[in-house]
């Protein structure tokens, strides 16, 4: 099994801070605040990561979907045209679009791009968020909905026409004309009684955030569990930041530097908003660290301070590139064959991350050789690629 490593689209914005501007800091505190390097998700700078990502080796990049978001379907296919093999793993909400409308999207989307679609399913934990996208379904029907969403989606991917029949969706000869080649792979998260059944009859990849292996090792069980009563096997994944330097030193200062502008105010707020979130795996993250900035690393270069101020996922891997190494070496050995990670700034960090991460899994035989770089196309071609703040 080998480990297949995926970088992230900040399209709510990026920058050198942990601090969501958007949902935290101007709304929750009524008062707008310089936003210090924040850099803007317009397409020339996601494009610059895209195109990291690609020649670091990293497989698929994860675009996010929510209010603060530009819209991950069309922000991705923009940057399929700025790529050659990256893959591009799309959030989306089931319940704001027909089944039907959705799986032809995926259809379409995998001939513009040829093949390069993963989709992640987004249910759904905070019941503002779902009303504003016009969504009043309390959480476990939310789940509910997305069973029969899924099974619609795969049931019209068939090429021959589909009925359905539900509590949610009336389906009459749903057909998706030209299904997608290859199906995506559906990539779904969920830590609620509700969600483990959807996730055993529908996922691909069953996505966890970064909790501490004897944890992540409970949550692999469950779902393998109730996978093997449905006569299907189940993959697993994980969400995790990372700050990896060249030495662990490093590493922490640089983590340590994040919290610098998180004032109590700042940290109130947003544990104020995530605590009202119905997601049972965001109150998981909001458990690991109760909101105080006292040890905050949770388990060997697992830090939880992503999640002082940051909803979903809370925890970075933080260390020597070694170090690293070893915590996705920990985590695979106990089944998690996925690996989403991300960090701020994420130009940057990926370029951390791939030149030192990359290099050290390669040899121990977790990964293929990397990627040949793309080749040079401007005159002379013997520049080298600086990047600020990198290596």
């Amino acid at each position: 099994m080998a480990v297949h490593l995926h970088w992230f689209l900040p399209t709510g914005g990026d920058g050198r801070t942990l601090v969501d501007r958007h949902a935290y800091a101007s709304h929750a505190l009524g008062r707008a605040r310089q936003a210090d390097g924040v850099r803007a998700p317009d397409i020339a700078y996601l494009a610059q990561i895209a195109k990291a990502a690609e020649q670091l080796g990293f497989e698929a990049v994860l675009t996010p979907t929510g209010t603060w978001c530009e819209d991950a379907w069309l922000t991705t296919v923009a940057l399929a045209q700025h790529t050659e093999r990256l893959k591009f793993l799309v959030a989306f909400r089931p319940g704001v679009v027909s089944p039907t409308l959705a799986a032809q999207m995926a259809a379409t989307y995998q001939r513009i791009t040829r093949g390069r679609l993963l989709l992640n399913v987004v249910t759904g934990g905070d019941a503002a968020e779902q009303r504003r996208f016009g969504d009043h379904l309390g959480h476990d029907q939310r789940y509910a909905r997305t069973d029969e969403f899924l099974s619609v989606v795969r049931g019209v991917w068939s090429g021959q026409p589909y009925d359905f029949d539900g509590s949610h969706y009336r389906i009459e000869g749903g057909l998706t004309a030209l299904p997608p080649d290859p199906l995506p792979e559906i990539f779904f998260g969920g830590s609620s009684a509700a969600a483990g059944p959807v996730a055993a009859r529908h996922a691909d990849v069953y996505l966890t955030w970064g909790e501490p292996p004897a944890q992540v090792r409970e949550k692999i069980d469950w779902i393998r569990s109730l996978a093997e009563r449905e006569g299907r096997t189940v993959r697993f994944g994980i969400r995790l930041h990372s700050v990896s330097r060249d030495s662990s030193a490093a590493a922490w200062s640089t983590a340590n530097r994040l919290l610098d502008d998180l004032d109590a105010d700042t940290v109130a707020a947003a544990q104020s908003a995530l605590g009202r979130s119905e997601s049972v795996g965001q109150q998981r993250m909001l458990a690991l660290h109760g909101g105080s900035r006292d040890k905050l690393e949770i388990s060997p270069n697992l830090w939880a301070g992503v999640g002082l101020v940051r909803g979903g996922a809370g925890t970075a891997l933080v260390g020597s590139h070694d170090e690293v190494a070893d915590r996705i070496e920990e985590y695979h050995a106990l089944g998690i064959e996925h690996f989403v990670l991300s960090g701020y700034p994420h130009l940057e960090e990926a370029y951390w991350f791939g030149e030192g991460v990359i290099p050290v899994l390669a040899a121990r035989g977790l990964l293929p050789p990397a990627p040949q770089p793309l080749p040079r196309t401007a005159a002379g071609g013997g520049a080298p690629l600086l990047v600020a703040g990198g290596r």
